[in-house]
């Protein structure tokens, strides 16, 4: 059952369940029901499209170089104290460590990197996550997504207004239940992936946990990458207006991701065909 098809199930006129215990019920992350947008003033928001579209041309801008580009290159009277927050934010970390912009729980257990000099050659060996912003016509919400290195399929993802720890255990749980359970899962230092809320979810799955160097957004290439490819060839050519919108635009343009759209670096065939490879080792 589809994310929208478990949505039409939430009644919100139920008085002896609520809207989150409906939602654990059906299996569907509490934030995929709620489809309002994160808001911002005016100002703040064009300031964070452009923020946005420069850090993935450029992820090495900290704060001070951003702030630089936005007052001398674009005439925007604004500071580092307001782009630092709009960093937080939207959960930007440039690649290399800047003061201020690390998100992690420092009461919570870093991994190591376990991909330095890895050969990545099967499917399931190794997954990346990561969140990023995603600017609509009003507003913003957060995309959550899981790939497959080797194949570069996007075996999970999900939309919502938060970025709660909840929500992406929630996707990680789905992502393995309609896959399996990958050997490696690779994230950055981010509070969410370092709770013990989501490390349990792995480790309860016997998977083994890494995550990026501080400030190495290089270190999780792929999915960074494919923020890219979604941005640039969905979300920007067609701002979503309202949470639906983008929902339906993010389902359809991973469809044509992992069915359609061909891959110079794995072949020229598409991540589905790629990962077709596990179900040909195994038969």
């Amino acid at each position: 059952m589809s994310m929208e098809e478990k949505r039409k199930l939430v009644s919100p006129s139920e008085k002896k369940i609520s809207v989150s215990e409906q939602c654990r019920l059906i299996g569907l992350p509490r934030s995929n029901y709620y489809y309002k947008p994160k808001g911002e003033s005016l100002y703040n928001q064009q300031l964070m499209k452009l923020i946005d579209r420069k850090f993935l041309d450029c992820p090495f801008y900290g704060v001070e170089r951003m702030t630089s580009y936005l007052k001398h290159d674009l005439g925007h009277p604004v500071g580092e104290k307001r782009v630092r927050r709009l960093y937080h934010v939207m959960n930007l970390r440039a690649i290399w460590p800047k003061k201020n912009l690390s998100k992690a729980n420092k009461a919570d257990y870093k991994y190591p990197y376990l991909l330095r000099g890895l050969k990545i050659e099967r499917p399931d060996q190794v997954w990346q996550a990561d969140i990023t912003y995603i600017p609509m016509f009003r507003g913003f919400m957060y995309l959550f997504a899981i790939i497959d290195v080797y194949s570069r399929k996007i075996v999970g993802w999900s939309v919502g207004n938060t970025m709660n720890v909840e929500w992406c255990r929630d996707v990680l749980m789905e992502a393995i239940g309609n896959y399996g359970a990958p050997e490696i899962f690779n994230t950055d230092q981010g509070s969410q992936f370092t709770s013990p809320i989501f490390t349990k979810a792995l480790k309860d799955n016997n998977i083994e946990i890494s995550m990026d160097g501080k400030g190495r957004a290089l270190d999780n290439i792929f999915i960074e990458r494919f923020w890219g490819s979604i941005k640039r060839e969905k979300i920007y050519i067609n701002p979503p207006n309202g949470g639906v919108d983008l929902y339906r635009q993010v389902r359809d343009y991973i469809t044509f991701y992992n069915s359609e759209r061909r891959h110079k670096s794995i072949g020229k065939v598409t991540p589905d065909e790629k990962y077709a490879d596990k179900v040909k080792n195994v038969s």
